[in-house]
């Protein structure tokens, strides 16, 4: 029977290959202590409706020691279907991959779980995927499902199955598939291609990590004495010897990389300083290079922490399986390659915002080369300082991957002593440019003595030089023996995929010293020169997704439209949206018949029989007192809470939480949260990349015109004075142009210069045909800025139309003159009979006349006969004066 796979083994084809049956060595002990502890589990939850999933447990006897197993099954028993095995990571056991086993169960897979050797119920020593240990084992597995007449067979003795797993999970399923032939495809997730490579990176212990997982693993007694007894060597020596490294490698995917040639789906961590990208990459060009089809897939997270997005990798794992398990060739396997990229902030909790981006094929680690100068003394002095005390600090396993998404928003969390490094500095960048893979530099380096141990780095540094960010939080290791020092060497610098904004620098540092590696103790001496520039890959081909990704390729918005519509089912009834009012289509904003209760009361209203109507070029200010009812008014408007009756419509449009009219609303409310680190325009490009609209959608000159920011929008908005924050904040509102645009109190904090630039901003706003709306409690700036008023009080409408309108109805007049009136003239008005008071204007040319019985007319007639310049009368009164009148001074 042809396989899904039979034509990629045809290629190369093979015997069975036999289990060697070599003993347990170190190499096994430190891969076990990388090998993920705990990080490899993915939780997914089956849906309701799924059919129900059968779990057998049994422990079962294989090889010497006594495996501890799950069994799921679901659907019709009757049905054969293909199976896979679940491998979890080091330091758990098989209870921690059981969500996952259910989901796929329930998908029509036949899932074997268990637990490795040393841990859970398993008995055994720990032999870090040993040949004739872990790895034997796994074709045990296989032979027991072969034996199970609910699994697919593609020959006796031979059943369809997939290995996936994390981390020490994940490397278990490709040494699987090295060694079995029966294993049909593999999906590793944040694992190691070579162990050496990993632990003992260009001859540099890795001590931090080994150590945590030795520890991990529960201590050397846990592991065979061969592996306990050579971590301790190494750990001591603080450098691996060639045993050391034959026997990582030994038990290495790697040891048998020609003989994997099954389809591979690969998921590696950005945040991962125990398997950064570069195993990754090695087992791709690997599998590939055998001739089975290859996908990679960098996440956010990895061993540091961070966002392991496991909905979206589960799923993507399971349409891996489909295709090449199940046959199924409608299954969306994804591109050839997909990145995670942060792309702004969620201005509800702070936290990072992820988009993908991807190519049709993978770009490796080197594609797009350009190319960067660097500055600074071409000779500089490192210093090895005694028992390489203090250390830099670049990543700290088990926290790091916060940092690293702290890193992918410009914030850094790094440190570098003074006469331990050497620094080279890029030129301030054109353009912004986006680092995706691994860069790399030539440099020429000596000792005083013995072998020269650098770490090597790049930093985003800000415009200014004060802030320098790590991406990743990654630093690679370079041992450079004394042959190959005094000539040229090129240094592979950490695989990252980062954004450096334009104005930003890029800067090379060489360390002597690692928080997380060992350094010789003994103090030495090393000089440092540059011998041509740094290469940065950029990946062209890979591009990020303007608009929303398919639901399995981001695993956030997925989870969105499950709340959402868990709000749906469990919340009061809704009606249908009313359909558009064509006759609305150009007006701006309707309301009618608004109202809202207080939660949980039956009579007391927030909001009551509210209605207005609002055209375009109008200023409106929302008056009233606290209490009145003008935040749960906004807040209604813009979607965030629901009335309890009455309507509002935008453009014609009835506004529902989400309503697609929405995205014609800026909003400005409780002011704007922004990075400080970065610019002005960064926090701007920031904040609309996270909106996922497309870039030329967001109008940023225009709007910034508007804002007037001018040169202050390229400095941290750490410099700025509280008047250019708010200024900023509106800028952020009005990207995009919105046609209604909402202010909740733009001029809290502002002095009186800047509250009349914000003033400004808002007419200048308006004055295109636009609409703002202003909540505000400066009623002589609102007087000043609004064309049209609301007044609220109590919840309901007190008054709304023109702000003159609103303001003349009192019993006070302006009387303008031709020429300045003289104060002895104006004492002659005042005592005219009717007249209450007559003061003169600010600027002298003028009257403010209270009248007191008089009516206009005879006070015009009087002010002729007293030869008064009379250019105009017309009402007046304080805003303030009408607005106390209107709520009658109450309060609620």
């Amino acid at each position: 029977m042809e396989t899904p796979t039979s034509r990629w083994r045809a290629r190369l084809p093979r015997a069975r290959v036999r289990l060697p049956g070599t003993p347990g060595r170190w190499a096994a002990l430190v891969a076990v202590l990388v090998l993920l502890a705990g990080a490899g589990t993915w939780a997914a939850v089956a849906d309701d409706s799924a059919p129900s999933v059968h779990r057998e447990d049994r422990m079962m006897p294989m090889n010497g020691v006594s495996v501890d197993t799950s069994y799921f099954t679901g659907g019709d028993p009757g049905r054969p279907r293909p199976a896979v095995l679940i491998g979890h990571g080091f330091g758990g056991s098989k209870d921690d991959v059981r969500a996952q086993a259910e989901k796929l169960a329930a998908d029509g897979y036949a899932v074997l779980t268990w637990s490795a050797r040393g841990f859970g119920r398993t008995t055994g020593e720990i032999g870090l995927n040993a040949a004739d240990g872990e790895v034997k084992d796994v074709s045990g597995l296989i032979d027991w499902l072969a034996t199970r007449p609910e699994v697919l067979l593609d020959a006796k003795g031979d059943p369809r199955v997939g290995v996936t797993g994390s981390s020490y999970g994940g490397a278990v399923s490709l040494l699987a598939a090295g060694h079995d032939p029966r294993v049909d495809a593999v999906a590793p997730v944040i694992t190691y291609w070579d162990l050496a490579e990993a632990l003992f990176p260009d001859g540099v212990f890795k001590k931090l990590w080994a150590g945590i997982f030795v520890t991990t693993g529960g201590g050397c007694q846990k592991f065979e004495k061969s592996l306990c007894a050579m971590y301790e060597r190494v750990a001591v020596d603080g450098k691996p010897d060639e045993a050391a490294r034959a026997l990582l490698t030994e038990r290495s995917p790697v040891a048998v990389a020609d003989r994997i040639d099954v389809p591979a789906l690969i998921v590696q961590g950005q945040s991962d300083s125990l398997f950064p990208l570069g195993q990754a990459d090695a087992m791709a060009r690997a599998i590939r290079g055998n001739g089975a089809p290859v996908s990679v897939d960098w996440i956010s997270g990895g061993h540091d922490g961070g966002d392991m997005e496991a909905d979206r990798v589960q799923h993507r794992i399971g349409q891996w399986f489909d295709r090449y398990l199940k046959d199924d060739k409608g299954a969306d396997t994804g591109p050839a390659f997909r990145v995670t990229r942060t792309g702004g902030v969620d201005s509800t909790d702070g936290a990072a915002l992820m988009r993908g981006a991807d190519g049709a094929v993978y770009p490796g680690l080197h594609s797009g080369g350009e190319r960067f100068a660097l500055d600074g003394r071409r000779t500089q002095t490192v210093r090895n300082p005694a028992g390489a005390n203090p250390p830099s600090v670049s990543a700290l396993p088990g926290i790091g991957g916060g940092l690293s998404q702290l890193s992918s928003l410009g914030v850094g969390l790094s440190l570098d002593f003074p006469g331990q490094y050497a620094r080279y500095d890029s030129a301030p960048l054109d353009a912004p440019l986006r680092v995706t893979g691994s860069p790399t530099v030539r440099v020429n380096v000596k000792a005083d003595h013995g072998d020269a141990v650098l770490f090597g780095k790049v930093y985003d540094v800000s415009p200014d030089g004060k802030q320098q960010v790590l991406p990743s939080q990654l630093v690679a290791p370079y041992r450079i023996a004394p042959g190959e020092q005094g000539k040229p060497v090129e240094l592979t610098l950490p695989a990252v995929d980062h954004e450096i904004a334009a104005g930003h620098r890029l800067r090379l540092v060489l360390s002597a010293t690692d928080l997380g590696y060992a350094s010789p103790a003994e103090p030495a001496t090393y000089t440092v020169s540059l011998d041509g520039p740094l290469t940065v890959p950029t990946a062209p081909a890979v591009t990020t997704a303007a608009t929303g990704l398919p639901w399995w390729t981001w695993g956030l918005p997925a989870a969105g439209l499950l709340v959402a519509a868990a709000l749906l089912l469990t919340t009061r009834r809704r009606s249908a949206a009313p359909a558009p009012d064509p006759d609305l289509a150009r007006v701006p904003l309707r309301i009618t018949g608004l109202s809202k209760k207080y939660a949980g009361a039956t009579d007391r209203y927030a909001v009551r029989d509210l209605g207005f109507q609002v055209e375009k070029g109008q200023v409106l200010g929302l008056l009233g007192p606290n209490g009145a009812g003008k935040t749960t008014t906004l807040r209604m408007l813009m979607g965030l809470i629901t009335p309890d009756a009455g309507e509002i419509r935008v453009f014609g449009h009835a506004i529902r939480p989400g309503a697609p009219v929405l995205s014609r609303v800026g909003s400005f409310v409780e002011g704007a949260g922004f990075l400080p680190h970065l610019s002005g325009r960064a926090n701007l490009e920031l904040y609309w990349q996270a909106t996922g609209r497309p870039a030329e959608d967001a109008h940023m000159d225009e709007a910034l015109e508007i804002a007037g920011l001018g040169d202050a929008l390229a400095r941290a908005v750490r410099t700025y004075s509280q008047g250019m924050r708010q200024r900023l904040a509106i800028a952020q509102a009005m990207l995009g142009l919105p046609d209604l645009l909402i202010l909740d109190e733009p001029t809290n904090g502002l002095d009186p210069p800047q509250i009349r630039e914000m003033r400004d901003v808002m007419i200048r706003y308006a004055a295109a045909g636009r609409t703002v709306i202003v909540s505000s409690h400066l009623l002589s700036e609102v007087e000043q800025s609004c064309t049209h008023l609301v007044v609220m009080d109590r919840g309901r409408l007190v008054q709304a139309g023109p702000v003159a309108e609103i303001t003349g109805a009192g019993d006070t007049v302006l009387v303008t003159t031709a020429e300045e009136v003289p104060e002895p003239l104006a004492e002659k008005v005042a005592a005219l009979p009717g007249i209450g008071s007559a003061v003169r204007a600010d600027d002298g040319r003028g009257l403010l006349v209270r009248l007191d019985g008089a009516t206009v007319p005879a006070l015009v007639s009087e002010l002729v006969r007293l030869d008064v310049p009379v250019t105009g009368v017309g009402p007046h009164r304080r805003l303030e004066d009408a607005f106390l009148t209107l709520i009658s001074g109450g309060s609620a």
